[in-house]
């Protein structure tokens, strides 16, 4: 779908036993860390206490609970005036009070885990020959034993990739439910998905009673995306999987085929909207969600869920169930989100979570326009509906518009906005823009057109998300929009053919950074480099529900047991599953070593041996990538891990003015840098002359004597000193602190400006590791 920047206007949803209900809204009341000293039900007992102090009567208090989080995260959703809000707030053990927003599902396999560096261990579990016989998989024994718990839209437990054939017995630690409700049912619940929940109160406070013939009251999925989603991370391996039988053919796995996977539906359809339009998620929900799967014992969360604006952390329903989750030793993987290619737009920028961009893989759906004049145009899709091999007038949408249509809006084939006349039984010529690209495919169709192509706006470059559109078509790049653009224009009589699609595999350059990832810098935190790292997340292959058509149009019938789909959505759970392969190699690992051992060994290179671009070709920066492109095989050995512990990130909260997450935690008389908590990245915005920070490295690697060496690509236009220069470990375990200070050169450089971020690195050698981390600097 098109990626969209439409931002939800807040419906208020009446409740009659409240005194001000016109204003009655979802707020999280929220406490911070349980202290240990209360049973369940006084945790309960004691926010209902809280929640009666504003109320009229205790019924109404009771009635107005949502939920009372009372595992790990110490708080609880109500529906609440404003004023009452306010009271609330102004507590002093209260840390936040803030509504409980909607986020919205944002477009925030077959192929992409053997374009990572996992095919080898997929092949061997297909018992195919195989020379490394150290292959992560093997060594991860597929993630057995580890438990993914997956935040989303629910899953469709008839899809094969959540058969428990062969799989091990549900871990003792488990302590989950398979929650029964519409159509589910305990018996699809199994070896593969240990557990499955769902969670409504805070959609329904908003939107009303869910309508039952849109969604399941179950974690049933009747979206798709949780169950792309929750595949993508842990799928059983599929034999012979592709799109409606014919692209993108091959096996379909997970990154982690043995782990076992519990489901949270958090998300659910808008009403009113077709299902293209995304699904929403209410940070009430959320919470709870979070709060379940922390007590019921996940190893590592997988959230493809975001924000349309960042939002402060202690503000933040995401950003504080990580916080709590990441206390237990959970790796938290989030979506970044799909605002870009705009600055400043990413989602989920809290520094204990791992942030994912995404970017593409080398395989395209290829499907040429053959123009009247011999030219041929170099087009995607993932339509499986054929031209005859003729050729057939072609028109561009802006001159068949009918009159009341903008300019600005003529050729974009929005909605009625085409002449039935003048369209019937010709190829349809659209610009990307407004509305979604499936949308204008179903307007081309009806309007009687024949054929569609959909051409990328200025500034898209040649990045395409290949769709499964209604009707014969194909999607090209900026430059081939053009071409085709001024062909039309140069003839009397236009005319193409639109030839079929077709998998192809290994092109160049890959990967590239998509377009619509959301871009640092980090607008809560600018001395928190966001995104963490990139991974595929293009035109990726993976489950669908079987109450979903792949276009999400709600006139579409076809129903698909696979389906490709674009969004950092898809690039979450690649990571997700890294983290939980890791996991299972290192179960002692904290979730801060996890994150940097993924980050400090992540690519640069595309596979042309080049820098990573963006979509129109141009160098991309960590900014879009963060400390590049996942390669998990090389994870489990970084060398050094950056390690960070709950303590520091409590004691970084005070830094940054925000304390109070754990009652039982004191902030500090002195307070270190914000620049000085141990992340394997730095960032520094504002600098005047110089700064100094500490990092500390922990030797994951050789056991014996080793020797760290400090290289350096400062940023251009300043001086980066590091010390010491060489680090000496004596055994595996140790820890090693150094400085980097970063100075500001006299020297003008011409034609840079003082508000701009310039990029560097930072890296250690010991002969066979390499530990590289991004830096980003800025003066203003």
């Amino acid at each position: 779908m098109e990626i969209l920047s439409t931002i939800f206007s807040l419906f208020l949803f009446v409740l009659p036993i409240l005194a001000s209900s016109s204003q009655s809204q979802v707020y999280i009341v929220y406490f911070g860390e349980h202290k240990g000293d209360k049973k369940l039900h006084e945790i309960e007992e004691y926010h209902h206490s809280y929640l009666a102090s504003v109320k009229e009567t205790e019924e109404e208090a009771r009635v107005s609970m949502l939920y009372s989080y009372k595992h790990s995260i110490n708080g609880f959703a109500a529906t609440l005036t404003p004023t009452q809000a306010s009271k609330l707030s102004e507590l002093e053990e209260v840390v936040s009070v803030f509504p409980s927003h909607p986020r919205k599902h944002k477009m925030h396999t077959t192929r992409s885990w053997e374009f990572v560096g996992l095919e080898e261990g997929i092949k061997q579990q297909l018992h195919m020959h195989m020379d490394k016989s150290e292959a992560l998989l093997t060594r991860a024994k597929y993630g057995r034993n580890v438990i993914v718990g997956v935040l989303d839209s629910g899953f469709w437990p008839e899809s094969k990739s959540y058969g428990d054939e062969d799989m091990g017995p549900i871990p003792k630690s488990w302590k989950g439910i398979c929650q029964e409700g519409d159509a589910f049912n305990s018996s699809h619940c199994n070896r593969k998905v240990v557990g499955a929940r769902y969670y409504v109160k805070g959609y329904e406070s908003y939107y009303g009673p869910l309508n039952r013939t849109v969604d399941c009251l179950s974690p049933r999925d009747k979206d798709g995306h949780g169950t792309h989603t929750s595949s993508t991370v842990g799928g059983r391996t599929v034999p012979d999987a592709a799109f409606m039988g014919s692209l993108a053919q091959g096996t379909a796995s997970g990154g982690a085929p043995l782990v076992h996977l519990a489901i949270y539906k958090v998300c659910w359809g808008i009403p009113g909207k077709d299902k293209v339009n995304g699904n929403t998620c209410f940070e009430a929900d959320m919470l709870a969600a979070m709060d379940d799967a922390i007590n019921d014992g996940v190893h590592v969360l997988s959230i493809s869920i975001g924000t349309t604006t960042p939002v402060k952390y202690h503000e933040d329903g995401i950003s504080i169930g990580a916080l709590h989750a990441v206390k237990k030793g959970i790796v938290v993987a989030c979506s970044a989100g799909n605002y870009g290619p705009q600055p400043g737009t990413l989602s989920n920028p809290a520094p204990w979570v791992i942030t994912v961009g995404a970017s593409s893989l080398d395989r395209k759906f290829s499907a040429p326009v053959v123009l009247g004049n011999g030219l041929i145009v170099e087009g995607e899709t993932i339509t499986t509906y054929r031209l005859d091999n003729i050729s057939y007038p072609l028109v561009y949408a802006g001159e068949i518009t009918i009159p009341n249509v903008t300019r600005e809006l003529s050729g974009q084939c929005l909605p009625n906005s085409l002449s039935s006349e003048k369209a019937n039984g010709k190829i349809v010529f659209c610009f990307r823009g407004n509305g979604t690209r499936v949308g204008k495919g179903m307007e081309v169709k009806r309007a009687g057109g024949i054929g569609y192509i959909l051409g990328n706006a200025k500034g898209q470059g040649e990045e395409i998300v290949a769709d499964p559109h209604v009707l014969p078509a194909t999607s090209v790049g900026e430059h081939e929009a053009m071409k085709i653009y001024k062909y039309i224009k140069s003839t009397k009589f236009p005319v193409a053919k639109i030839l079929p699609a077709a998998t192809v595999v290994g092109t160049s350059p890959a990967p590239f950074m998509a377009s619509f990832t959301s871009r640092g810098p980090n607008v809560v935190d600018p001395t928190i480099l966001k995104p963490d790292i990139t991974a595929p997340g293009l035109n990726i292959l993976a489950a669908w529900s079987g109450a979903d058509s792949p276009s999400k149009l709600a006139s579409d019938d076809r129903i698909v047991e696979w389906n490709i789909y674009s969004g950092t959505s898809m690039s979450c759970p690649h990571v997700a599953a890294a983290a939980a392969l890791l996991k299972a190699i290192h179960p002692t690992w904290s979730s801060a070593a996890i994150r940097s051992s993924l980050m400090t060994t992540a690519g640069l290179e595309n596979n042309n041996g080049t820098l990573i671009t963006d979509a129109m070709g141009n160098p991309a920066n960590p900014f879009q990538y963060g400390a590049g492109h996942l390669q998990p095989t090389k994870a489990a050995d970084p060398g050094l891990v950056y390690d960070t512990s709950y303590t520091d990130y409590l004691t970084y909260l005070c830094s940054i003015g925000m304390p109070g997450f754990d009652s039982s935690f004191k902030c500090p008389k002195v307070l270190p840098k914000t620049n000085d908590l141990n992340t394997p990245s730095l960032a520094i915005s504002k600098l005047n002359g110089s700064l100094t920070v500490t990092r500390t490295v922990t030797n994951v690697g050789h056991p014996g004597k080793t020797s760290y060496f400090a290289s350096v690509k400062p940023p251009m236009g300043y001086r980066v000193k590091i010390s010491p220069s060489i680090l000496i470990f004596k055994h595996k375990g140790q820890k090693k602190s150094f400085k980097i200070t970063v100075e500001k050169e006299r020297d003008v450089i011409q034609g840079v400006s003082a508000q701009e971020y310039e990029f560097g690195w930072l890296s250690w050698f010991d002969g066979v590791h390499t530990v590289r981390s991004p830096m980003v600097v800025s003066s203003a």
